[in-house]
C-alpha cells in the first residue's frame, strides 16, 4: 500500500518548485528593497558633497516657508544670509 500525495513524484515537483519560487520571490523583494533605498541615498548626494546638499535643501525650506507666507521678507534675507556664509 502507497501513502503520499496521490500524484507520485508529481506532486513532489509542484512542491519543490513551489517553495523554490516563493524564496526566490522573498530574495528579489529584498534585493528591490536595498537597491531601492540605496539609489535614493545615492540621488541626494551624487556629484555634491554632503554640506552642498544640506545647505541646498535648507534653502528649498526656506523658500516655501517664504512663498506660504510664514515668514517676512527681512526674516527670509536674514536667514538666507545665514545659511550662505
Amino acid at each position: 500500500m502507497m501513502m503520499g500525495f496521490g500524484f507520485g513524484g508529481f506532486g513532489f515537483l509542484l512542491m519543490l518548485l513551489f517553495w523554490l519560487l516563493l524564496i526566490g520571490l522573498i530574495a528579489w523583494a529584498i534585493i528591490q528593497f536595498f537597491s531601492r533605498s540605496g539609489a535614493q541615498s545615492d540621488a541626494r548626494g551624487h556629484g555634491q558633497n554632503q554640506l552642498t546638499t544640506r545647505q541646498d535643501t535648507a534653502l528649498e525650506v526656506l523658500k516655501q516657508r517664504y512663498a506660504r507666507g510664514e515668514i517676512t521678507k527681512s526674516e527670509y534675507e536674514e536667514m538666507r544670509r545665514e545659511l550662505t556664509i
